[in-house]
């Protein structure tokens, strides 16, 4: 099976069916097809072969699910660019992808002007919703090109996305996704969603995002409609689930939270057509759950994964939800069990499975992990060792299957569902002469599961203040991978080796909190 299989096929059964939404544009599902192999006949038209990389920086549109099954039918790999992040990240992850091609939405392509010289594998620049100095238009990039099928032989083995991960080395990392891992990846989540033609999606969690792509590519699996939101409005949201027939929604907890809090009017709409609230890739509070189940009154699904798994590994599902709503709170706390197909086990230090109870790595292995990062064979050997995914998350396994997760064994940080890895954000701090030692943690927050907290120490004779220090990162990095707060210390505690003891400093900021991460 390859990703554009599932268009064609829904493409020749429901020809007339929507296919997206967006504002007042409709695309029917024959419509998109056509679309979709416009694009593939305009990549090959423009040499690109299999395996070559195309980035993809652009906010929620209509065009952008054809950009992967265009892309898909082309054998071409996107790369999807978070557009939260500053000009330099983005020109990192062009040019370690080795990109030949970027396409980016007009005001977003204004912004990658002050690194454009630096992306020296891109060989064409596509715009997309108007013009741009230096790009050429997107309907000038298609037009011409058959609507037909397409002639490509593309094996369910090759690689279909690459998304980009922070890792170890404080550097992004490129997952790469083949056919057959998002293939089956669908299939699984099918078994969970489940819905009919016609189920109207919502989709405004960002389409660069693994949980989002995959909530997109599984609604069409199904033959239902995307309902896109280029961003998340919390009152637009609200009014969509209640007055648009939106069957299912993707939402990470943090836009959960904001639709509870900031839509005065939210536990007085209704919501009958809404059948499913999918969540996950952040921690959500448990009084959030609680209150956003009463509010909606729909099914919960809660996913647990990486983009290194696709999207999900474990599925924390209805039935647990009510089982917990009925006696068994302490479900409210668990990811879940994992999916068809798929193992979960925990380790210790040595890779060795612990007893079910015990603390240790999750270890995940099934047919939806990723074939490794790009061009980091070191980094995939380390992550992928015995076969297993090491997902850098502590937590238990009870006797029924059920996960529950107690910390990270690495120092990520999952802030509103986005990763962010404390190194790159002290890198920056570090750039201030103030600053004589720093470290990053996450802490506790209601809204985003997670905020990033910077703890420093000032050098002697220097004088820096809270404000100052935040406002220097503005620029430096991704507004989401910012400090939200600074605390200063005298000294920061290390080990004998001179590793800072970040689980010592997040302590008190997390006693009192059950689960410290989702």
């Amino acid at each position: 099976m390859r990703l554009h299989d599932t268009l064609e096929y829904r493409a020749r059964e429901h020809p007339d069916a929507d296919f997206a939404i967006q504002g007042d544009r409709v695309l029917s599902y024959a419509e998109a097809e056509a679309a979709a192999n416009r694009f593939a006949q305009a990549l090959i038209a423009a040499g690109l072969e299999i395996g070559d990389r195309i980035a993809v920086l652009a906010k929620n549109t209509i065009e952008y699910p054809l950009f992967f099954y265009g892309c898909s039918k082309a054998g071409v790999v996107p790369v999807p660019l978070n557009y939260r992040l500053a000009p330099p990240e983005w020109a990192y992850i062009v040019n370690d992808a080795g990109a030949v091609l970027l396409l980016a939405q007009s005001e977003l392509a204004a912004a990658l002007e002050p690194v454009r010289g630096e992306l020296g594998s891109v060989k064409r620049f596509v715009s997309l919703g108007g013009d741009c100095a230096g790009y050429e238009r997107y309907e000038t990039f298609v037009e011409g090109h058959s609507a037909g099928r397409v002639d490509r032989d593309i094996s369910s083995e090759a690689d279909v996305y690459q998304m980009y991960t922070s890792g170890t080395t404080g550097r992004p990392k490129g997952a790469v996704l083949t056919q057959t891992a998002v293939s089956t990846h669908l299939y699984q989540a099918s078994l969970a969603f489940g819905g009919e033609v016609g189920d109207r999606s919502l989709i405004v969690a960002p389409l660069y995002h693994a949980a989002a792509a995959v909530t997109s590519f599984a609604t069409v699996q199904g033959g239902g409609t995307l309902y896109i939101q280029e961003d998340f409005v919390p009152a637009e949201a609200v009014r969509a689930l209640s007055e648009e027939q939106i069957k299912m929604a993707m939402l990470v907890p943090a836009m959960i939270q904001f639709c509870l809090v900031a839509v005065p009017d939210v536990a007085e709409r209704s919501y009958d057509d809404l059948r499913l609230i999918v969540y996950g890739a952040s921690p959500i509070a448990e009084q959030t759950l609680r209150r956003a189940i009463e509010v909606f009154g729909c099914e919960f699904l809660q996913g647990y994964g990486m983009t290194e798994t696709t999207a999900a590994a474990t599925y924390l599902f209805p039935e647990d939800h009510r089982k917990a709503l009925a006696g068994r709170p302490e479900l409210l706390l668990s990811a879940g069990r994992a999916l068809v197909g798929t193992q979960v086990r925990i380790v210790d230090e040595e890779d060795r499975p612990v007893p079910n109870g015990t603390i240790g790595e999750i270890a995940v292995r099934g047919p939806q992990i990723m074939r490794g990062y790009w061009n980091l064979p070191e980094a995939t050997e380390e992550a992928l060792r015995g076969g297993w995914m090491h997902t850098g998350d502590a937590g238990i396994l009870d006797d029924e299957g059920y996960v529950f997760i107690q910390d990270r064994v690495k120092d990520m940080i999952v802030s509103g569902g986005e990763n962010v890895y404390p190194r790159e954000v002290e890198d920056v701090l570090f750039q201030h002469d103030a600053v004589a030692d720093a470290a990053v943690i996450g802490i506790p927050d209601d809204k985003w599961g997670e905020a990033v907290k910077a703890i420093v120490v000032i050098a002697e004779g220097e004088a820096v203040s809270a404000d100052e220090l935040l406002e220097f990162c503005k620029g430096r990095l991704g507004s989401y991978k910012r400090p939200r707060s600074v605390d200063f210390v005298d000294e920061l505690p290390r080990n004998p080796s001179g590793k800072v003891l970040k689980k010592d400093l997040r302590e008190k900021y997390w006693a009192g909190h059950s689960r410290r991460v989702g």
